[in-house]
């Protein structure tokens, strides 16, 4: 099922601050930055209406800070970036952002990348951007 043009897509994922880089050698915070902030750019020059929420690492404050990103708006796709779903040690998180996205948005689709620069291919997987056809 492919979701409308104006879906209003949430973009999750772990803040760069609460990244263990000593466990991703070559990476650092400034270079994963740019790299989410050149993703979210990308997003939106390709016509997708998306908002971020970049969480912190604990469970409650994160739960917190999703649950008021939901109450802004009508979101029909949350994208769950890699570093909430695939680091073993985010288990919890990405548990807790599945069960609120569920709770607080019946209905709602997701779907995944596997970084910030695939984020637009999983997208397209469930919806065209506005001017596309």
């Amino acid at each position: 099922m492919t979701l409308g043009s104006d879906t209003k897509i949430l973009s999750i994922g772990l803040h760069p601050s609460q990244l263990d880089y000593s466990k991703h050698a070559g990476l650092d915070e400034a270079e994963l930055t740019a790299r989410v902030e050149a993703g979210t750019a990308m997003l939106r020059d390709s016509g997708f209406d998306v908002v971020s929420c970049s969480l912190p690492a604990d469970p409650d404050a994160a739960e917190e800070l999703l649950e008021s990103r939901l109450a802004e708006a009508t979101f029909g796709l949350a994208v769950i970036g890699g570093g909430v779903r695939m680091l073993p040690e985010q288990t919890l998180l990405f548990e807790r952002v599945v069960n609120v996205l569920t709770a607080a948005a019946p209905g709602i689709r997701l779907c995944f990348n596997t970084s910030p620069e695939t984020t637009v291919d999983a997208l397209l997987r469930w919806v065209q951007p506005a001017g596309r056809g």
